[in-house]
């Protein structure tokens, strides 16, 4: 049980059983929007630097970031690692010259540095996104390299209050002050942070972005 007594459910567990039945589809098309725009600023980036790059999506899903990156005519190798092994098989079973990784996000020490690191809506399920972060711009960049998330759950945005109970899991819930902090406390250098297809009823996916 958690601290307030309820019994609640890995994250981990959720989207595995959401893969299984179908529903990780439904992730890329609620999130793609947002998603674009942060890969385009991240892949706009790299086209001005004119170098191969290597990319890693954490928390990956069914892998429709990763196989787009891919695509990309300067990506030299697009990763993707999800903890949700169902996730991990519906992502290989679509090809499209990306590796998969079946790995706990809070334990995972990647053999090689990445150029691009992107996370859309994982790093509030962490243990420690923290601890994360500070991995990330020690050892996981390359120098110069980028790092971009995007969060729907974040104090600002009231109707995301509601969905830890909803969904049965512990989510981390932090202001966009406190999420760049953590960022500029990690090392990483040129934080900024925006709100993603915001509109009159929705106040947007928090991007926040930083180098190393």
């Amino acid at each position: 049980m958690d601290e307030c007594g309820l019994n609640m459910l890995k994250a981990i567990d959720i989207f595995d059983k959401w893969a299984k039945e179908g529903r990780d589809v439904g992730m890329e098309k609620a999130h793609e929007i947002s998603v674009s725009e942060m890969i385009d600023f991240a892949l706009e980036e790299r086209a001005n630097i004119g170098e191969r790059f290597n990319f890693l999506d954490l928390g990956c899903g069914y892998g429709w970031v990763v196989r787009n990156v891919a695509r990309n005519k300067l990506c030299n190798k697009a990763v993707g690692i999800d903890g949700a092994k169902q996730m991990i098989g519906n992502a290989e079973s679509k090809g499209g010259g990306a590796k998969y990784i079946l790995a706990d996000i809070n334990s995972f020490h990647p053999s090689e540095k990445y150029d691009v690191i992107h996370s859309m809506e994982v790093l509030y399920y962490l243990d420690d996104p923290a601890e994360l972060l500070k991995r990330i711009s020690d050892s996981w960049l390359n120098d110069g390299g980028r790092l971009i998330i995007g969060i729907d759950h974040y104090y600002e945005n009231k109707d995301s209050h509601s969905w830890q109970d909803k969904l049965g899991t512990k989510m981390l819930m932090l202001k966009e002050s406190e999420w760049v902090q953590i960022f500029k406390i990690a090392g990483l250098n040129e934080v900024e942070s925006w709100r993603s297809n915001k509109d009159e009823n929705w106040a947007g996916t928090l991007v926040i972005t930083g180098r190393k």
